[in-house]
This record gives structure tokens, C-alpha cells and sequence, in this order.
């Protein structure tokens, strides 16, 4: 399946990664924010690799994807 606009779904969760690691980074208060641009950022990116098939970049949006879950979980628990 060909999606027409995987430049979306690439920089769509380029930008999302890069506010994610300024907000941590800050320490300012809105980790839970980023760590939800980062979950966000790996199901963008996650989907772009599948759709081109980069394998590699799949396996390491899991791994963001679920760093992000643990770091919201984190944060309220």
C-alpha cells in the first residue's frame, strides 16, 4: 500500500520529538507534555518506517513509543 503523504507522518514526528526533548530538557513542568509528544511522535514516525518499510526504525518507535508511556505513567504514580 502506497500512502501519498509519508512526508507528514516523517517530520509530523520530527517535530513532535524535538519539542518532547526541549520540554524534558527545560525542567520546567510540562514532562507529562512531552512525554505525550513523545508517544505521539513514535506512532507518527512508527507509521512513516512501516509504510516504508525501515524495520530498524519501527523496532526503535516501539521502544520511544513505550518510554513515553512509562514516563506519563511515571509522572503521576
Amino acid at each position: 500500500m502506497k500512502f501519498k503523504s509519508p512526508a507528514f507522518l516523517e517530520w509530523g514526528g520530527v517535530l513532535t520529538a524535538i519539542f518532547y526533548s526541549l520540554l524534558v530538557a527545560l525542567n520546567i513542568g510540562f514532562e507529562f507534555i512531552g512525554f505525550l509528544l513523545l508517544f505521539i511522535s513514535a506512532i507518527l514516525i512508527g507509521l512513516w518506517s512501516h509504510f516504508g518499510q525501515h524495520k530498524g526504525i519501527l523496532l526503535l518507535q516501539v521502544f520511544y513509543g513505550t518510554a513515553g508511556i512509562i514516563g506519563m505513567i511515571r509522572w503521576y504514580g
